[in-house]
C-alpha cells in the first residue's frame, strides 16, 4: 500500500453546515482519503455548566453543527459512499446532557400533544476521562455517582438529498442524517447513496455514549476529535444507510411511525441479501425472522431511527460492496502504523 492522501481540517464556526444539501462544500477530496476532522458538539460548545440552559444559549434553528459537506471527486447518482471510523475521541474532558421542554420520548411534544406541562429544562455535566474510559454520572436530586464506559459515536452522519433538497441536520432520512445510532462507531463502516454530484457528506453530533432510543433527546454531548477513511464505490447504488462492522451487516431505517422506521430497515436488509447473497426475498426474510436484532436508535427525532441487523456468521461467505470494508479496514491499520 502506498503513501495514504491525508486530510486534517477543523472548522471555524462560521464554516459549520447546518442542513444536508443546501450548503456548499468546503473541501475537495478524492476517493481514499483519510479525513482528520474535528466536529463540534450539539450545542456548538455553549452549555459548559448547569446554568447554561439550551433556551437561553442556543438560538434555534441553530443546533447540531455540521463539519462538512465535502465534496468527493467522481461521485455522481447511483454510487455508494463508504464512510470507515478509524478512531472517535472526545476532544474536551467534559460533556453535557440536558432535557429540552417539548422534546424527548417521555413528554409533551409539538407532535404528540398533551395538557400536561412540558418537562423542566435541567444539564447534566459530565466528567469526561479518556485514559480511564469513562464519563461520570453524577444525579441532581441525591448523592448518586456512577461511572459509565466510554463509547464515542456520531449521532449524525449524511450526504445532500436529491432534488435540491435541503434537510435540517436534525433530521434522519435516506439520505443519513441524525440516525444517533451507537452503531456509528470506530471500526463500522457507514454506506450512503450518492444523490447529487460530490457526495456532499458531512459529519457531527458526537456522543461519549447514548442509550439505545435517546430516550430524552440528548446524548452525553461532546466535541470530537475524529478519523475516518472516505471511499467510493461507482456504479453500487444503497437506497438506505447501511453500516458493516466485522461481525454485522446492519440497514438503517428513519420514518413516523416507529414500526415503519423498522419496515423499512428489514426490507433494505432483505434487498441487500438478495442482491449479494443471492437469497430470495422470502428465504431472506425467513431468515430474518429467525436471526435478526433490532436496536431502535432513536424514539425522538422528527424521523425515528430502527437498526435492522444480522450476523455474518450466519450468512454465506461473500464480501458486500465488493468488500470496501475489509479494504478500509487495512488502510485503518497502516495508518495507524504510520501515526504511532
Amino acid at each position: 500500500m502506498g503513501a495514504l492522501d491525508v486530510l486534517t481540517y477543523r472548522p471555524n464556526p462560521s464554516e459549520f453546515a447546518w442542513t444536508f444539501g443546501g450548503a456548499a462544500p468546503i473541501r475537495r477530496l478524492r476517493p481514499e482519503t483519510v479525513l482528520e476532522l474535528w466536529t463540534e458538539d450539539a450545542f456548538g460548545g455553549k452549555v459548559r455548566g448547569p446554568d447554561d440552559l439550551v433556551s437561553k444559549v442556543v438560538e434555534f434553528p441553530f443546533v447540531n453543527p455540521q463539519t462538512g459537506p465535502f465534496y468527493v471527486e467522481g461521485a455522481e447518482p447511483g454510487d455508494s459512499l463508504a464512510l470507515h471510523f478509524v478512531s472517535i475521541e472526545p476532544s474536551r474532558d467534559w460533556a453535557a446532557s440536558t432535557t429540552i421542554p417539548l422534546f424527548g420520548s417521555l413528554t409533551t411534544t409539538h407532535t404528540t400533544a398533551g395538557l400536561q406541562e412540558p418537562l423542566p429544562e435541567l444539564v447534566w455535566m459530565y466528567e469526561v476521562d479518556a485514559k480511564r474510559r469513562t464519563v461520570t454520572y453524577r444525579a441532581k436530586e441525591s448523592g448518586f455517582v456512577v461511572d459509565l464506559p466510554l463509547a464515542p459515536m456520531h449521532g449524525t452522519v449524511g450526504v445532500a438529498p436529491a432534488a435540491f433538497e435541503a434537510r435540517s441536520s436534525l433530521v434522519p432520512d435516506a439520505h443519513g442524517g441524525n440516525m444517533d445510532t451507537p452503531e456509528m462507531r470506530a471500526g463500522t463502516t457507514c454506506y450512503l447513496g450518492v444523490n447529487v454530484e460530490g457526495a456532499l457528506f458531512s459529519i457531527g453530533d458526537g456522543h461519549c455514549r447514548q442509550g439505545e432510543g435517546e430516550s430524552c433527546g440528548v446524548a452525553v454531548e461532546a466535541a470530537m476529535d475524529t478519523v475516518l477513511i472516505v471511499d467510493l464505490i461507482k456504479g453500487v447504488a444503497t437506497p438506505w444507510p447501511r453500516l458493516e462492522n466485522d461481525d454485522y451487516l446492519m440497514s438503517a431505517g428513519s420514518a413516523r411511525p416507529l414500526e415503519d422506521a423498522f419496515r423499512i430497515a428489514q426490507v433494505d436488509l432483505i434487498d441487500w441479501m438478495q442482491a449479494e447473497f443471492g437469497l430470495a426475498r422470502l428465504d431472506g426474510y425467513q431468515l430474518l425472522s429467525q436471526a435478526s436484532e433490532t436496536p431502535v436508535a432513536n424514539v425522538v427525532d422528527p424521523n425515528y431511527t430502527c437498526l435492522t441487523k444480522i450476523r455474518k456468521a450466519y450468512l454465506p461467505a461473500v464480501d458486500v460492496y465488493s468488500g470496501a470494508h475489509t479494504r478500509l479496514r487495512e488502510m485503518a491499520s497502516a495508518y495507524s502504523a504510520e501515526r504511532w
